[in-house]
């Protein structure tokens, strides 16, 4: 049973299930764990695994719209080795400082691989949910794709030592900006949200079971960022890495046509419009061909 099938089997249990955190009174929580053998290739500073550990869970609180207010982590690993604690500490703490939040401890355990569980907090009187998005609303995305997946290709020549450079690249790619305040201010306009941690492509298909639609997407309107670009053969390679590679925490939000003008205006990064919101008969759609459900699955394989 992968990660899917799985949050499949608790909807029965637990209600609600299926947006990126839970609220609580105005209160945003999400907790996330990540692997080193899973989420952290060979490169990987402590400092860099601190920020993005930390920084998927505030992912989980911009996608809601609400603002960050503090985030703990679980650090396990089979031996505790000074610089590498005090590099994870410091890349935590950085990264919640850069969206306001603070980073205030968690706990220590030893175990056989490095792991790391962490949990973020927020709070917004008004949530956005991903069940919202209707037909005729267009389909933005904030920032670039593909970050990620140029981040692996350069792991993966650092590892073979055919780049010296490449593990450093790496270690900044890895190390996203959670979109809180870009969450904040798509919040009054958004009929819907989440974040691609999944690949774009999974996160239409989620946004679709949620909100009963379908899409048609623009392939030449995605944000391919130019560090997949560089490492890919082709432009349809990239777009592929871009699309359903997944890891990048960027938003995908479905707001008015009419709020479009105004969510520009009031968003700090760069906002594409890469479709728009169909009927759920109409299917999910990339430049007139089905959009096939691919993505990260924790699980899978």
């Amino acid at each position: 049973m992968d990660e899917r099938a799985a949050l499949a089997l608790l909807e029965g249990e637990l209600d609600p299930v299926g947006d990126d955190a839970a609220v609580v009174d105005g209160l945003i929580v999400t907790t996330d764990m990540l692997h080193e053998r899973t989420d952290f290739p060979p490169g990987t500073s402590r400092y860099t695994a601190g920020w993005r550990s930390v920084g998927a869970s505030l992912s989980d609180v911009a996608a809601m719209g609400a603002g960050a207010t503090a985030a703990v982590a679980a650090y396990a690993a089979p031996e505790f080795v000074e610089d590498e604690l005090l590099a994870f500490v410091r890349g935590a703490r950085d990264v919640c400082e850069l969206v306001d939040g603070e980073y205030v401890g968690g706990d220590l355990d030893g175990h056989e691989e490095f792991t790391v569980a962490t949990t973020a907090i927020g709070r917004t009187d008004d949530p956005v949910p991903r069940s919202g998005a209707r037909p005729g609303d267009v389909v933005c995305v904030t920032g670039t794709l593909g970050r990620s997946a140029a981040a692996l290709e350069l792991f993966r020549r650092g590892e073979r030592e055919t780049d010296p450079d490449a593990r450093g690249r790496a270690n900044e790619l890895f190390r996203f900006e959670p979109r809180i305040a870009a969450g904040r201010a798509l919040a009054p306009h958004a009929t819907a949200m989440m974040d691609s941690s999944d690949g774009l492509a999974r996160s239409l298909h989620q946004l679709t079971e949620a909100s009963d639609c379908g899409f048609a997407i623009d392939g030449e309107a995605i944000p391919v960022d130019d560090a997949v670009r560089s490492v890919s053969e082709t432009d349809r390679e990239a777009l592929e890495r871009a699309t359903t590679f997944g890891e990048d925490f960027e938003l995908v939000a479905t707001v008015p046509e009419t709020a479009l003008e105004a969510v520009r205006d009031a968003v700090d990064v760069p906002l594409s419009t890469i479709g728009t919101v169909l009927e759920s008969d109409d299917g999910i759609s990339l430049d007139g061909e089905p959009l096939a459900d691919r993505g990260y699955t924790h699980g899978e394989g």
